[in-house]
């Protein structure tokens, strides 16, 4: 259960993930399929069927364990994927080496236009794809859209950064010599994303990967195996279009086998990983044993610090947003709401109130603000979150508890009273659940924001310019997003998007991201009849 273990899932998993997988086989083959409901027709717009398969390298194929999909607003088999086999690992990573042998030969701004194809592409199936979003993984049909959203966004940004890349000329103390950078692609990039964003975190990868002059081999969640078949049908088109071989951007559906070859194969020049910490490090371990390349996105337990002169205005819809938008399922979520005392008691009301407001259903009903969890084992871990927090001391404002209906649907939590260093509270659970912490002085708060082990994203609510240039200062936030007067989540694709410490320290998306799908040479070159060494050397 290695792979499957993406960040929802604690140490017991795998005993409870084999288990579920054989019921939901069994479940599966005595229900029908929602695919085959006239509700859901629109699925086969995406090229769906029954039975789909989970390998594409130029032609797509599937010989290993067939695993059903469910929805997790009613738990109900939507469709089949067959898997990969360790051969068609194989066979796919040497069909995608060759297909990069054409790739690296076309110039970088025609490899962007590639990519405004795949952008283009991916626009005349957002809403559809948006909808598949949002009734595999879970989220409300809104993120869902936005989330297909965030990959156009990314290969627009990247058709331009195609012609723009490259390294700098410097100037050289030796007459008669040229000292420049060269950039080249690293080669084979391993993409490895998670349940939560099945579309979004693949696409910002892709499109850097790509107008760098890289292939990708991508294997998605095995919980979301419907997305990535279907996001890959939609690249795989463009490619044919264009007569370019189809492993450019391949795909290999797996679990724990698959991934474990990829984080081992010296082929794979740099694995871009986006999971729980704890699988994080066992991947990181196995990249660097092969000294190979790694991208990490790990976990995050993060922060919002709320200062007595903010605008509550702000702060309440700003910690309501994220700390409920995909049901706490972001790795951006907010964990941890840190109060000043004068203001603690006002703003927990406000959000207990927002709380209650907040309007659950359907993910893809366009009214529902909050959908389900994406797992059953995602429900248990919320309740025993839930009763540590009361054993530790904490005290349950609102939610708490498991709502009666179909589907994995959990109530958002708010408790307060904890200590800053309860154990709960430094533990990132996947799930709605909001600790509120009462702080007196700045730098006690700051220290509470970093004394977390992760380091992803943090904000502060502030009106005082002094605190927070303290706050992006060297003695502030430690972590890879810091933010002021907004919430942790909803990060635009323009800024690098990664953290620190036990998030990984890995950064895709926007600024020089790019860098992480290169690899970079320093070059000297003499144009002159002489050879002076550097430093003034004299060797005569």
């Amino acid at each position: 259960a290695f792979f499957k273990m993406v960040k929802p899932l604690g140490k017991s998993m795998a005993f409870r993930q084999k288990t579920f997988t054989i019921h939901c086989k069994h479940t599966a083959a005595m229900s029908t399929l929602l695919i085959n409901q006239p509700k859901y027709a629109w699925l086969k717009e995406l090229g769906l069927a029954e039975d789909n398969n989970g390998v594409y390298h130029g032609t797509w194929g599937g010989q290993g364990e067939v695993i059903t999909s469910y929805c997790p607003a009613n738990n109900e088999p939507i469709a089949r994927v067959r898997q990969a086999t360790l051969s068609e690992y194989e066979e796919t990573v040497q069909k995608s080496k060759e297909a990069w042998k054409v790739w690296a030969d076309i110039p970088a701004p025609k490899r962007g236009e590639i990519v405004r194809q795949i952008g283009d592409a991916l626009r005349k199936k957002i809403d559809v794809l948006g909808r598949l979003v949002s009734l595999e993984m879970g989220k409300i049909y809104v993120e869902g859209v936005g989330e297909v959203q965030e990959y156009i966004d990314v290969c627009d940004y990247a058709v331009g950064l195609s012609r723009m890349i490259g390294g700098p000329i410097l100037p050289s103390e030796r007459p008669g010599h040229a000292l420049l950078e060269q950039w080249n692609p690293v080669g084979l990039v391993g993409i490895i994303t998670a349940f939560n964003f099945p579309v979004a975190v693949y696409g910002w990868n892709n499109a850097l990967a790509l107008i760098c002059g890289n292939v990708c081999l991508w294997k998605g969640a095995p919980s979301t195996p419907l997305t990535s078949v279907a996001v890959t049908k939609i690249v795989a088109e463009v490619l044919e279009h264009n007569s370019l071989p189809g492993a450019i951007c391949s795909m290999t559906c797996g679990g724990a086998d698959v991934g474990t070859a990829m984080a081992k194969d010296e082929r794979v020049n740099l694995l871009s990983f986006t999971g729980s910490t704890q699988v994080g490090k066992s991947v990181g371990m196995m990249v660097q044993e092969r000294f190979g390349r790694q991208l990490l996105e790990l976990g995050g337990n993060n922060a919002i610090i709320v200062f007595e002169d903010a605008d509550l205005n702000l702060v309440v819809p700003s910690a309501v947003f994220a700390s409920v938008g995909t049901a706490g399922q972001r790795c951006t979520t907010t964990r941890r709401l840190i109060l000043h005392e004068s203001v603690h008691d006002t703003v927990v009301e406000r959000i207990a109130k927002a709380y209650k407001q907040v309007r659950i259903g359907d993910p893809w009903d366009a009214t529902t603000m909050y959908g389900p969890l994406h797992t059953k084992q995602a429900v248990e871990q919320y309740l025993a979150a839930v009763e540590k927090a009361k054993e530790q001391g904490g005290t349950v404002v609102c939610g708490g508890k498991v709502i009666d209906r179909p589907g994995n649907y959990v109530e958002p939590t708010i408790i307060t009273g904890l200590a800053h260093d309860a154990p709960i509270v430094h533990t990132e659970t996947f799930v709605p659940i909001l600790y509120v912490l009462k702080f007196k002085e700045e730098e006690e708060a700051f220290g509470w924001n970093n004394e977390v082990k992760q380091g992803l994203s943090s904000s502060i609510f502030t009106k005082d310019m002094g605190r927070v240039f303290r706050w992006l200062g060297p003695k502030g936030s430690d972590c890879g997003i810091v933010n002021v007067n907004i919430p942790t989540s909803g990060a635009e694709i323009g800024g690098a998007f990664g953290g620190e410490k036990h998030t990984g320290g890995g950064r895709e998306s926007g600024s020089d991201s790019w860098k992480q799908y290169m690899r970079r040479s320093t070059c000297t070159i003499n144009y002159s009849k002489e050879l002076p060494l550097a430093q003034g050397i004299k060797f005569e």
